[in-house]
């Protein structure tokens, strides 16, 4: 974690494809550099003390993800209810924020509010910085649907994965400017994944093809980063890209197109570099 005058940058690492033990992935994540993770809740016990013990052996801090799969949208809350207040009010490990994979695209606007109440309060008993995720599937899938919940809820705060908005548009968004600038004045977290109008994520950002998408990204990060550092408020930042099917593969032998890791440690120092130098 570096501090510039009051500006916190806290970059953090996804386990998303790591098939190593939880212990290789904290050692991986610390020899590289990085701050902290990203990770979902563990429902277990013996999974939560293992998580506590890595995390304080390692020196890492942590984000934690909540969500559901439920298609009832009652039993999706409950479930949702459950996993998110163990996670906000466990009295080991404080998070720096809990990122929500927040109900479903299906559900109602009623329906899907109901999340934005529950942890609205929660992030007011508990002191905790709680975020719904930009993610297709979810409630926040498109720019247009997103816009009446964030038109319509003054305290949602949002995790910016605006790659899935790039995907459900076809567009780098040039046509929902205003859309895309009512989101971002509510971001508190951001997964760096670099999206295009036919998918969620480039094979490789670093190829020359691909420099129209990553210039878009960086242009609306840039935007949270002024934000952050005008108020010397900290920024947690989600290296994201991510394994197969995630990450374009070779036909019939599914060889990946790039390296997950690496690619996600190339955005980590290009993000430290272009936010921090």
């Amino acid at each position: 974690m570096t501090a510039t005058k009051n500006f916190e940058l806290v970059l953090l690492a996804t386990n998303w494809g790591f098939t190593g033990t939880l212990d290789e992935y904290c050692a991986k994540v610390k020899k590289e550099g990085y701050d902290g993770i990203e990770i979902w809740w563990p429902l277990e016990k013996k999974d939560q003390d293992e998580l506590f013990a890595a995390l304080k052996k390692y020196g890492l801090q942590v984000g934690f993800l909540c969500g559901g799969l439920q298609a009832n949208a009652s039993e999706h809350l409950a479930f949702f209810k459950k996993m998110i207040d163990a996670a906000a009010t466990n009295t080991v490990q404080k998070p720096l924020y809990i990122n929500c994979h927040s109900g479903r695209d299906f559900f109602s606007y009623e329906e899907n509010s109901a999340f934005i109440n529950h942890t609205n309060q929660l992030a007011k008993q508990t002191g905790i910085l709680i975020c719904h995720e930009t993610h297709r599937s979810r409630m926040l899938f498109a720019a247009p649907v997103a816009r009446q919940y964030i038109q319509k809820h003054p305290e949602l705060r949002l995790t910016f994965d605006v790659s899935h908005w790039c995907n459900v548009s076809e567009t780098l968004l040039q046509d929902q400017q205003e859309t895309v600038a009512l989101a971002l004045d509510r971001v508190d977290h951001i997964h760096a994944r670099i999206g295009h109008p036919e998918g969620p994520q480039v094979n490789d950002p670093r190829a020359p093809e691909w420099e129209e998408a990553v210039k878009a990204h960086l242009a609306w990060w840039d935007t949270v980063v002024a934000r952050k550092k005008k108020n010397g408020e900290r920024l947690t930042i989600l290296t994201e890209f991510g394994p197969p099917d995630y990450m374009p593969t070779m036909p019939y032998t599914k060889k990946p197109l790039a390296d997950q890791w690496a690619v996600n440690v190339h955005m980590m120092q290009l993000l430290r570099k272009r936010y921090l130098s």
